[in-house]
């Protein structure tokens, strides 16, 4: 079995429009969402957690790898998870060590919801911090596709 979650970054901030995009923080909205995500996932093993390098999407992932214990400097920065496609972002997915049995990454709209929704075979909205859980009967990452998805939930926050 391998389990993904793919978390879209928290709501992040037009403050400063001079920021470049993956310069761009959390604003306080999601500082308080992410961590309020986290801890819904508490009692979840996770081996593995890969951000994006934008700040928002770090800056959740780091958030959530608080509430998860899992130590910060843990977190994988892997440049494919911005700006990119659900296509990409399948292959690095397949890419993954078969040793690890749970994988959490966080990134960005449209490419997140557009692979929980090819994965899951429906349509799939992931607003600013929600969770969508994958379930695969694999028992390699190269095998996940939507054949393979045995469970599919997705939690959003309360607004």
């Amino acid at each position: 079995m391998k389990t993904l979650f793919l978390v879209r970054h928290a709501k992040a901030s037009r403050d400063d429009p001079s920021l470049a995009d993956r310069d761009r923080p959390l604003n306080k909205r999601g500082l308080n969402d992410a961590p309020a995500m986290g801890k819904r996932l508490h009692k979840q093993t996770i081996d593995r957690i890969v951000s994006s390098p934008a700040l928002r999407a770090l800056t959740t992932a780091q958030l959530f790898a608080d509430e998860l214990g899992i130590a910060r400097r843990s977190i994988v920065i892997d440049e494919r998870i911005y700006a990119t496609s659900a296509d990409e972002l399948l292959a690095l997915i397949h890419e993954l060590d078969d040793g690890h049995g749970c994988v959490m990454l966080f990134g960005h709209n449209p490419e997140f919801s557009e692979l929980a929704a090819r994965l899951a075979g429906r349509d799939v909205d992931m607003p600013t911090c929600a969770v969508a859980r994958l379930r695969f009967d694999a028992a390699s990452w190269a095998d996940v596709r939507p054949s393979t998805l045995e469970r599919f939930t997705l939690d959003k926050p309360e607004h």
